[in-house]
């Protein structure tokens, strides 16, 4: 699982945040290193965005559960609440709900992790 962080804020209806895009990833780095490439394009096209970087964000893993795929499901409706929409970047999460996420993870570690790259 990674975050796509911007060089600058972006603008978002409840405020601003550096973090344009929430991602995973199965396969490790290499396939960061793709999806950083294949996006690139999108990202940059930002106004005023120069530079990214990428973080990779991890948990514990549990058994019979995907547990990035609930990390990244948490990371993006926490943004979205948070700043009123999903990161600029991504497409899933629009219309999406809380399933059992919050079983896993508490909303305000996750707010957390956001934070964290807020700029």
């Amino acid at each position: 699982m990674y975050v796509a962080v911007a060089n600058k804020p972006l603008k978002y209806p409840h405020g601003r945040s550096c973090i344009a895009y929430i991602g995973t990833t199965k396969s490790g780095a290499s396939r960061i290193a793709a999806s950083a490439a294949a996006r690139a394009k999108d990202l940059l096209a930002l106004h005023g965005v120069t530079s990214l970087s990428f973080h990779i964000v991890t948990c514990a893993s549990r058994q019979r559960v995907k547990s990035w795929h609930k990390l990244e499901t948490g990371l993006i409706l926490s943004f979205r609440h948070m700043y009123g929409t999903v990161p600029r970047c991504n497409i899933k999460g629009k219309n999406q709900k809380w399933k059992d996420e919050l079983e896993y993870f508490t909303r305000s570690r996750l707010e957390a992790v956001l934070k964290k790259y807020e700029g």
